[in-house]
Parts: C-alpha cells; structure tokens; sequence
C-alpha cells in the first residue's frame, strides 16, 4: 500500500517563493492620480497664499514697568479672496498689530491695512492695494467628508507657500479662542502644520478653499485644526461691512457646575447643569435684571443652557437689545427674569 504523500508549497502568502509582489499598474495609477491632484491644487491656490509680517503692540513682560507697552514682532500666513485685495487670516496674527507687510507669492511685498478682527473666531481681513491679484476661490465646508483629501499651504517658520497634504481626520469638534468663547464646527486635519500656518487655506483637491488652518496640539502630531470656510465666509462679509462682528453680552462671569437631582426634578429643569453666577459687572444686562451672585442660570430665551458655551451660542448679534426671559434657580427657588442683552465689545464672559 502506497503511503499518501503530503505536498507542502513553499509558496508564501505574499507571492510566489515569499516574494512580496510589485504593484500593479492600477496601484501606480491611483498614487499618479494622488500626486495629479495635489499639485493642481497647489498651483491653483498659491499664487493667492501671502505671508503676514506684523509689528504688535506687546503688554508690559515681567521685569518692565507695568504701564510698559513695547513692540513685538511676528508672523503667519494669509490668502487673498477677492480680486481688490482682501486677505483672510487668523486674529491671532494679526491682533494688536501697529503695521502689517504682505508678502505675494510673487515677492512683492505690500503695506497692509486692518478691516476687522474678530478675537471670538481667531479670524481677521486685512486689505492691500495692488495690481494682478489671484483670488482663491472659497467653497463649501458642510459637504466635505471625513477621510476626504486636503492640502494645507502657508509660510511655516518664514519657509513661503510650503504644501502638505493628509485626510480630514473630524468634523464638528470645537476649539475655544483666547477670546474665551468657543468655535463650532472646526475641522480636523492631519496635513501638518507648523508656527507661521496660521492663517493659510485647507483646500480640497479641486482647489476650492474649505478652510482656515489656525491651531495646533503640542506636543501631538497629526492633530490640527481649522476654522470651516463656511464660518470664515459670514466673519468675513461682517468684518468687511462693519469691522467687527457684533454678539450679545450680558455681563455675566460664571463657571458650569451640576444640578441637584431634586432640584431638578422638582422644577422640572431640561438640564442636568448650569452656570453659576460668580461675579457681575456693574452697570451691565445682568445687573440691571437683578441677577445675583450665587444663582444658577438653567435657561435664556426659552432655551436650555447647561454650561457657558450653550449661552455663548445663544448670545448672538440677533438677540442685542432684545427682552428675553432668564431662568434661573437661586437657593432652591425657580424664577424668571428679563434680561435685554447688549453688545459685546470683545469681552471673553457671557
């Protein structure tokens, strides 16, 4: 009787004799394609992306004379997005700022002048005067996708419309300014970015501009962050026509803190928390509705509010000057009170 032979390939899993294969002609044509759409974008958008160059006015630093003001210099990037010399960047280049140069993609360098600043969405405009400008063209931040292609291009430690490429990583996260007031529906990138990106567009590979690159984590890698086109559009159009972006205020400091169950169930509270109300400016909204400190602010306008940010959200420029209902709990008493809002001026409180 024959004994059964057993055959054993020496084939591995990765090709024939354990060699790994070589691409295939459809895998070179996918990364062609790759590197086809971010060298088109890349030359479409440059020639719009410009470096910021300001001079800032700097608060007195330790060791000067507390009524000290020097001057300080830094960096960041921008693009021009309409053809008579409107540039979008970050607020935080250009803050406080006593002159600012523009450098074009071409090196003209240009003097510069402040439209508006809005500390609230580190976003700013800034106008030059001069001839053959390229103006990027803005798209629409809502249809973009996670794991869609972007491209980041801006002036990384003076190095002028240096390019880097990744995905979309997240969408709707929130960044909060310095202003203290948050920023909705910031977009996550993990195209790099390095001090001096600040200001420069994330585009998508037609181009089309979906962003505005403004932070970084450190010491983190791949986790960046920009503010979405869509915000940029409407900041913009309001600095242009007013120089600022108005938003209501009341004059409220206060920090988030949890309801107790009882309370909450007894007047039948939406939210499990609140903002208690720890200091009052004089003389602003909230004095003047007779809120005190202590309180807890549960609800504005007939909307919950849990935290700080929900007012933040709900203090927009519509509600400047309007009577609206404040709920409140102060001690374990429900009461309703009417607030007329007024405009902010910059401040970081409620």
């Amino acid at each position: 009787m024959k004994r059964a032979s057993q055959v054993v390939s020496n084939e591995a899993p990765g090709g024939e004799n354990g060699r790994v294969p070589t691409p295939s002609g459809s895998d070179d044509s996918l990364l062609d394609a790759y590197s086809r759409a971010v060298i088109n974008a890349a030359e479409r958008v440059s020639p719009s992306v410009v470096n910021i160059g300001v001079r800032q006015r700097e608060r007195g630093r330790r060791g000067m004379h507390p009524g000290f003001r020097g001057e300080g210099q830094g960096n960041g990037s921008g693009f021009i997005f309409t053809s008579d010399g409107f540039i979008l960047t970050n607020s935080h280049v250009v803050h406080r700022a006593t002159a600012i140069e523009v450098t074009l993609s071409d090196g003209r360098r240009v003097q510069a002048e402040m439209v508006g600043d809005d500390p609230d969405s580190d976003l700013a405009v800034v106008r030059i005067s001069a001839p053959s400008l390229v103006p990027a063209s803005l798209g629409d931040s809502d249809p973009i996708r996670v794991g869609q292609l972007v491209i980041a291009i801006g002036n990384p430690y003076g190095f002028q419309c240096t390019v880097t490429a990744g995905v979309v990583s997240a969408l709707g996260r929130s960044l909060r300014s310095r202003s203290g007031r948050l920023i909705d529906n910031v977009i996550q990138t993990d195209a790099a970015l390095n001090p001096g990106n600040s200001g420069g567009p994330l585009v998508t590979s037609s181009g089309e501009v979906i962003g505005v690159n403004t932070a970084i984590i450190l010491p983190a890698q791949g986790i960046c962050f920009a503010i979405a086109v869509n915000t940029a559009k409407f900041v913009a159009g309001r600095l242009i026509k007013d120089g600022k972006v108005r938003r209501g205020y009341i004059g409220v400091g206060g920090q988030s803190v949890p309801l107790p169950g009882r309370v909450v169930r007894f007047h039948q509270v939406p939210v499990g928390s609140g903002i208690l109300v720890v200091s009052i400016e004089g003389g602003s909204p909230a004095e003047r509705a007779g809120l005190l400190e202590g309180d807890v602010i549960v609800a504005y306008s007939g909307h919950p509010v849990a935290g700080i940010d929900d007012l933040h959200r709900l203090l927009t420029d519509a509600q400047v000057g309007v009577r609206s209902p404040l709920t409140i709990i102060r001690r374990a008493e429900k009461i309703v009170l009417e607030i007329v809002p007024e405009e902010s001026e910059g401040r970081g409180e409620g």
